[in-house]
């Protein structure tokens, strides 16, 4: 079959799938060995006091405090990054405090079901057996791609059945991964942890189904230019660039930062960019905003860990749930 080369776009930002990453889908990539385990241990959870002064622990992210005065229930919304390394841990004492003073804690995907992860990866992100990328992609494309796996070193053959979105996901993590940010020290095991320790139960906003559901949602062309866009990025050092500003800004509490982070993906008029902006984060925020209006309703105190960009703009979470009454406070 013959494949036209997609026209050339502005090189697409990464910063929307940096938040909006889950930690499942790298562990999922990991477990199946279609990358080398890293070798780092998990993040420390061990009792903060022997940690840290909790005077000298840093804040990082952003924390918005909302509350039903209806119902007297609060939520607690910690905006997140999916990457993480040890350096992030212990989070800053208000975060910790947060945490302790909830009765439950809410991601937006439980990762502990391996199997639903699996079955919504081989539904969503994988050709059927007698089919690779190399039938549906130009032969320009696959060169582009082979040079990028080799620079990186994950072998063709692992991947040669992930259809193009899912590769290009695959290249971040890995870029952030050698750049010291790697996912199986992200936010989401360091609070899983915890929860554990603290016999809290888990929640979810939505299932790895729906969130994987998402980019397959992109025609066969979008996801080319997706897997195009990311391999330029990759090469120019753009990728890390961002990706560096970001976590640098999440790892400070910057809100400005992070707030022109968030400007710089609205304001990318690549078509990856427009797919991010308007998929992975206007599309899902009600759906968020709808489940934590349920959490307020029927949970006297909850923790919230969810992807920053979420929690920004007037389609943000914290604004929708103003807009439907709720008492909203940015703590920092």
């Amino acid at each position: 079959m013959q494949h036209q080369t997609p026209q050339s776009r502005t090189p697409a930002t990464t910063l929307g799938r940096i938040i909006f990453f889950t930690f499942c889908f790298s562990l999922l990539v990991f477990g199946l060995g279609l990358l080398p385990a890293h070798a780092s241990p998990a993040p420390a959870v061990s009792d903060r006091s022997t940690n840290a002064r909790q005077a000298d622990i840093q804040r990082r992210g952003t924390l918005y405090l909302v509350r039903d005065r209806q119902h007297g229930h609060t939520a607690y919304l910690f905006g997140t990054v999916h990457v993480g390394q040890n350096a992030f841990y212990p989070l800053e004492p208000q975060v910790s405090a947060a945490l302790d003073r909830a009765d439950k804690l809410v991601l937006e995907v439980d990762i502990r079901n391996a199997e639903a992860l699996q079955q919504a990866f081989v539904q969503y992100g994988m050709y059927p057996d007698d089919q690779t990328i190399a039938q549906h992609v130009s032969t320009d494309t696959l060169a582009k791609l082979k040079q990028a796996l080799q620079a990186t070193g994950i072998p063709y053959d692992n991947v040669a059945r992930m259809k193009p979105w899912m590769i290009a996901n695959l290249l971040l993590i890995k870029e952030l991964e050698l750049h010291g940010y790697p996912t199986d020290q992200g936010i989401e095991m360091y609070f899983l942890s915890l929860a554990k320790q603290q016999n809290k139960s888990v929640d979810q906003l939505e299932t790895a189904d729906y969130q994987l559901s998402l980019f397959d949602s992109m025609a066969p062309a979008q996801q080319e230019a997706y897997l195009r866009e990311s391999i330029a990025e990759l090469a120019d050092g753009s990728t890390l660039k961002k990706s560096l500003a970001l976590l640098t800004a999440w790892r400070n509490a910057d809100s400005k930062a992070i707030l022109r982070s968030f400007h710089e993906m609205q304001n990318d008029k690549s078509a990856t960019s427009s797919f991010e902006k308007k998929v992975l984060i206007d599309e899902r925020n009600p759906g968020m905003a709808n489940k934590i209006e349920v959490l307020l309703r029927q949970d006297k105190a909850s923790f919230v860990a969810i992807g920053a960009f979420h929690l920004l703009g007037k389609k943000g979470v914290p604004a929708l749930l103003q807009q439907r009454g709720y008492e909203v406070q940015k703590l920092y």
